[in-house]
């Protein structure tokens, strides 16, 4: 059982957020998923197939860490464990947003396969946690795209128990994937990912 007013909480932060991401773009239409932790065994996730500029709080659905629906005959993201594995991997997530801006799949697409996108030098760099200096690295994996999510899941998890320090993985012509400790580091997190997004893309343009 989860507290209901852990619940409300939750599910009134993915409503905020949903409308801010649609309003910059990153979230077009029925595209991306949203999720916050109630508590150690329970995970508020958008709804599948909701607008994500029009969310509501009956748009919002419980989850188990293993992904299955709690109270709830919805269905729940076709990622949602995308999502609940992280939460695993990072028992101090409070917050996971996966985005579909045009910048994030675009890149994606460009970084070749079996390499990761490495942003270095930039002063945003430290909108991250545990960042403080533009001269550290950040290496973001670029995972390919697959219907089979029980096993990108797992890569994932895989991934990133080896890599804890990493703040979020692109999936290739698809979207970004980033968490934080709350909503508002996590809506942080998309903010800083796109300003990089957008600055490695520039230097590709003016420097081929």
């Amino acid at each position: 059982m989860f507290d209901v007013t852990r619940y409300a909480i939750a599910a009134q932060s993915i409503v905020d957020a949903g409308r801010f991401l649609y309003d910059r773009g990153w979230s077009p239409a029925t595209s991306s998923n949203y999720s916050a932790r109630i508590d150690s065994d329970h995970v508020a996730i958008t709804v599948s197939g909701r607008h994500k500029g029009q969310l509501a709080a009956g748009d919002v659905m419980v989850v188990d860490l293993n992904g299955n629906p709690v109270q709830s005959n919805c269905k729940s993201s076709a990622e949602t464990l995308l999502h609940t594995v992280l939460y695993q991997v990072f028992p101090d997530a409070g917050a996971v947003l996966h985005t579909h801006s045009v910048k994030a799949t675009v890149l994606s697409r460009l970084i070749p396969p079996g390499k990761s996108l490495e942003l270095e030098g930039y002063e945003l760099q430290k909108a991250f946690a545990g960042v403080n200096s533009h001269e550290g690295r950040l290496s973001i994996p670029v995972f390919d795209n697959t219907q089979d999510i029980p096993a990108l899941a797992e890569q994932t998890a895989e991934w990133f128990r080896a890599h804890p320090e990493q703040p979020g993985y692109l999936i290739r012509g698809h979207g970004l994937y980033t968490w934080g400790a709350t909503m508002a580091d996590c809506l942080r997190h998309v903010e800083a990912f796109e300003f990089l997004f957008e600055c490695e893309l520039e230097t590709m343009r003016v420097r081929p």
